[in-house]
């Protein structure tokens, strides 16, 4: 449990660093914010692995790239479903996909670094 909480305080820290140095991502209210992150990490684990597996062969053939594609999709369905959390098209949602990918690497290596002292 103390996993998930972290990684979506990291979630949280990534959309909202999105909000602020992306054109075109905005987040109304830290409830929003915090409800978006929490979204993110269902749509991650619910819908994204689906769209992977049916976008495996443009991402062999991208060799990955096609994943910030993917990733951006996944904060696009975030937007839809949540009314305080906006992007407003493909490049934002790239754009905002690189920012929370690099804070959930960051987070990977604070949980995996938590982990390995205990």
């Amino acid at each position: 449990m103390a996993k998930f909480i972290v990684r979506a305080i990291f979630a949280a820290l990534g959309l909202w660093l999105a909000s602020k140095i992306v054109p075109g991502v905005r987040v109304d209210d830290t409830g929003s914010l915090v409800l978006a992150a929490v979204l993110l990490g269902l749509v991650n684990a619910v819908v994204r692995p689906v769209v992977f597996i049916l976008t495996l062969p443009v991402t062999i053939l991208t060799l990955g790239l096609f994943l910030l594609v993917v990733n951006a999709a996944m904060i696009g369905l975030v937007a839809v479903l949540l009314s305080g959390f906006h992007v407003d098209g493909l490049v934002p949602g790239v754009l905002a996909a690189i920012v929370t990918g690099v804070t959930s690497w960051i987070a990977g290596m604070v949980i995996g670094d938590a982990k390995g002292r205990d």
